[in-house]
């Protein structure tokens, strides 16, 4: 099952003008976010991001950022501010 996350939350931006192709992003990213095309990474589903960091922290030129670990927090927060269970798309086990 292909988790998602908040619709259009994610903070993962890709700078198509440092990234050279070598795919580390598309090894490392355990949703599949990131597909190759035409020689260079692209976001391919970016509400699957979990903003775990491990695309920006693998990344040997730089092309990639997120704020690794806010999209759970958001869920978190905003449950709280709404009275209503948080929704990030983690299984029951593993977070919120």
């Amino acid at each position: 099952m292909k988790h998602k996350y908040l619709k259009n939350v994610s903070t993962l931006k890709l700078k198509s003008d440092k990234c050279t192709g070598c795919g580390k992003c598309i090894e490392v990213c355990p949703h599949s976010v990131f597909v190759m095309k035409e020689g260079k990474s692209e976001i391919k589903d970016k509400d699957s991001c979990m903003e775990c960091g491990a695309c920006a922290k693998n990344c040997p030129f730089n092309a990639i950022d997120v704020k690794a670990g806010v999209g759970c927090a958001y869920a978190i927060i905003m449950s709280k501010l709404t009275g209503t269970e948080p929704t990030c798309g983690c299984s029951d086990d593993s977070c919120c």
